[in-house]
C-alpha cells in the first residue's frame, strides 16, 4: 500500500529542511568563531603569564628606607673644637752636618779678598759682541772651525730661511736612450754655494744606472736658488733635485 503525500505537507518538508540546513551554516560558523577566540584568549594568556614570570625573576629587587626627619636626629655641631688624638712619632734628633759656619783664625784670613760685583757676574755669564768678535770675556772659541769650509753631504747644517729655486732648468734627454726607449730618474744633492748657485753634484740614485747621469749633472749645475740663511748671514748647504726623463714629456 503506497503512502501518498499532499502537497501542502512536501512543501512543509521541504521549508522545514531548508531552514534546520541555514541553522547548520550559522551555528557552525558560530561555535568555531568562539573556539577560535577561547584558544586565542587561552594561549595569550599563557604566554603573557610566561614573559611577565620571567621579568619578575630577571628584574632586580630594590628596596628602599624612607626616613623622616624626625628620625635623622640632630646635626653635629660645628663648634666642636675637640682635638684630634695626637699621634706619637718616635725620632732620633740628628743634627745638620752641613752649613755649620767653622770659625777660621785671623792669620789665615786674606784681606786683599774681593767679591765679584753684579756687573762683573753678569759679564761673566752673558759675553758682548764685543767679547765674541775680540776672543776675551769666558767664552771659548774654537778657531778651528771655519764659516767658509764645505760641509759635507751627510752633515747637518743648521738655518733659518732654507734655499729656494730661482732659474729651473729642464735636462735634456740623451738621442741613445730616447732611440731606444728607455726611461728613468736620477736624484741627486747639489751644494748651494753662499751666492745660490751650485758648487758640486753628487748622484745619490739612478735608474738605469750611467744613463741619464751626465745630464742630469749638468742641469743640475745650471739652477740658480736663493742662498740659505742664518742669522749670520748666507750658508752653504745641499739640495736635493729629482729628475724624470720620461718620452712623452719629449714629444709634448
Amino acid at each position: 500500500m503506497e503512502t501518498t503525500l499532499s502537497p501542502l505537507v512536501t512543501s512543509f518538508l521541504l521549508q522545514g529542511h531548508q531552514e534546520l540546513k541555514s541553522l547548520r551554516y550559522k551555528y557552525t560558523s558560530l561555535s568555531l568563531l568562539i573556539s577560535s577566540a577561547l584558544s586565542f584568549s587561552v594561549m595569550g594568556g599563557y604566554h603573557g603569564i610566561t614573559y611577565w614570570l620571567t621579568q619578575m625573576e630577571e628584574a632586580p629587587t630594590v628596596r628602599l628606607r624612607v626616613l623622616k626627619y624626625t628620625d635623622l636626629g640632630p646635626p653635629p655641631s660645628i663648634a666642636n673644637t675637640e682635638a684630634l688624638p695626637q699621634v706619637g712619632v718616635s725620632a732620633t734628633n740628628i743634627k745638620p752636618s752641613i752649613g755649620i759656619p767653622v770659625p777660621v783664625p785671623d792669620a789665615q784670613v786674606s784681606p786683599d779678598q774681593t767679591f765679584a760685583t753684579q756687573t762683573e757676574l753678569s759679564k761673566q755669564t752673558s759675553p758682548t759682541q764685543e767679547d765674541l768678535n775680540t776672543g776675551e770675556g769666558n767664552v771659548a772659541i774654537n778657531q778651528d772651525i771655519s764659516i767658509d769650509e764645505e760641509p759635507g753631504v751627510n752633515d747637518f747644517v743648521p738655518f733659518e730661511k732654507e734655499p729656494q729655486v730661482a732659474l729651473k732648468v729642464k735636462p735634456e734627454y740623451p738621442d741613445i736612450a730616447l732611440r731606444a726607449g728607455i726611461e728613468g730618474a736620477v736624484f741627486v744633492k747639489v751644494l748651494v754655494g753662499k751666492d745660490g748657485k751650485p758648487k758640486k753634484v753628487v748622484v745619490l740614485k739612478e735608474t738605469p744606472e750611467n744613463v741619464f747621469t751626465d745630464s742630469a749633472k749638468r742641469a743640475a749645475m745650471q739652477y740658480l736658488f736663493t742662498p740659505a740663511m742664518m742669522n749670520t748671514g748666507p750658508v752653504q748647504v745641499w739640495v736635493t733635485i729629482s729628475f724624470k726623463f720620461r718620452i712623452r714629456d719629449v714629444s709634448s
